[in-house]
């Protein structure tokens, strides 16, 4: 066999390597995941997608990837399929524990001081989390809401909106062009319409659409978001 043929066969070999290993990191880093965060005047958006997904298949298509940690803090994750529900269990049980304890919520700047603390232990340990996070909260003491941005490597950020997978590709910009501190909630789920009509439009994975859920003064609530709206394609 000579050297070219047996050149373009390594090619070949590792640019399989590398599609396999591609594909992996997408699935564990849950990339394919949609996390989308929006913060307004009052309130805070947050938005998950309905799928859970291994591999080229759809496992379930109403999978919740929230978690109220208290009344005015909610968290939503993707990642390893695995991780994602042992830590934010492992969060939401110490949040209410630490609630009962002290007759008092932590905040969601101390929620998410927290959880990035235990994500930079478990990084240092044998066994590290693969956790991506959006968390949303209203502080009821600086009558503000918040929201923070954190990934698996345990960098976190406040940020006025957010979106964490392939989602954040084709959405940032339209935040971007669009977002504005002093929004209504009207307004902050016509953007949110707006990302999720782009992501149907332009995005090849089925998501199932998104499960939404509002924080404001007064608590947390699902809010109805019809998915079934035709999206027409430019």
């Amino acid at each position: 066999m000579s050297k070219r043929v047996l050149s373009a066969l390594f090619m070949l070999v590792n640019f399989q390597i590398f599609d396999l290993c591609a594909a992996r990191s997408s699935e564990v880093c849950g990339l394919r995941e949609v996390l989308l965060g929006i913060t307004g005047k009052d309130f805070t958006i947050i938005a998950a997608s309905k799928a859970a997904m291994r591999g080229a298949s759809i496992l379930k298509i109403n999978d919740d990837k929230t978690r109220s940690l208290n009344r005015h803090t909610v968290m939503a994750f993707s990642g390893e399929a695995g991780d994602t529900v042992q830590f934010a269990e492992y969060i939401q049980a110490n949040t209410q524990l630490y609630s009962m304890r002290n007759g008092i919520d932590l905040t969601p700047a101390a929620t998410a001081s927290f959880v990035r603390t235990e994500l930079a232990r478990a990084l240092r340990s044998r066994n590290p989390y693969t956790v991506n996070l959006l968390l949303g909260g209203y502080d009821t003491a600086s009558d503000r809401p918040s929201l923070f941005w954190c990934d698996y490597l345990a960098a976190l950020a406040p940020l006025p909106y957010a979106a964490h997978g392939y989602a954040q590709y084709y959405c940032l910009s339209i935040l971007d062009k669009h977002h504005h501190p002093d929004i209504d909630f009207e307004q902050g789920m016509k953007i949110l319409r707006m990302c999720t009509d782009e992501l149907k439009r332009r995005l090849p994975i089925d998501f199932k659409g998104v499960l939404v859920k509002v924080v404001t003064k007064e608590g947390i609530r699902e809010e109805p978001y019809e998915d079934d709206k035709p999206v027409k394609a430019p």
